[in-house]
């Protein structure tokens, strides 16, 4: 894929709509285009969050070891951004994401994730909206736990 094709799949993310295209080129060619097997991992609970990635074809699940075996909190497909809290909170990564499907997705670095909303307020924005959005989702799934 070319370096235009990855600029044009960013723009297709709502969080990246408004960044200059010089700008997304940039950020296209300091990523990593990765490629997951289904069952393969991005990441497991615990590991060091060293970057933020961007799904860009398949799917991704999200979970949670439970008592009963693992606990899917959701699943990401095209233009979503996993691995983001654990850049922000600074701490381990705190579930596991696994492609549910062959996924490709943009690995971005931590470093570069961090530049990238410091000079970016609008992408900052739509990030803090994504996580208030999550928690919202995972409020009502308590409050369904304790009532049903």
């Amino acid at each position: 894929m070319t370096l235009e094709t990855e600029v044009q799949s960013l723009r297709q993310v709502p969080m990246f709509r408004e960044v200059d295209p010089a700008r997304l080129k940039l950020l296209a060619f300091t990523s990593e285009r990765v490629h997951f097997a289904s069952g393969q991992r991005f990441f497991d609970r615990g590991d060091a969050a060293d970057a933020a990635y961007l799904i860009l074809e398949g799917e991704a699940a999200v979970t949670l070891e439970g008592p009963q075996g693992p606990i899917r909190l959701a699943l990401l497909g095209a233009n979503a951004l996993v691995g983001e809290m654990g850049i922000l909170a600074d701490q381990p990564r705190s579930a596991t994401v696994t492609a549910e499907v062959p996924t490709t997705a943009l690995r971005i670095d931590r470093r570069v994730f961090l530049e990238l909303l410091s000079q970016f307020p609008q992408i900052a924005i739509a990030v803090m909206r994504e996580l208030a959005h999550r928690l919202e989702m995972t409020n009502q799934q308590l409050a369904q736990m304790r009532t049903g």
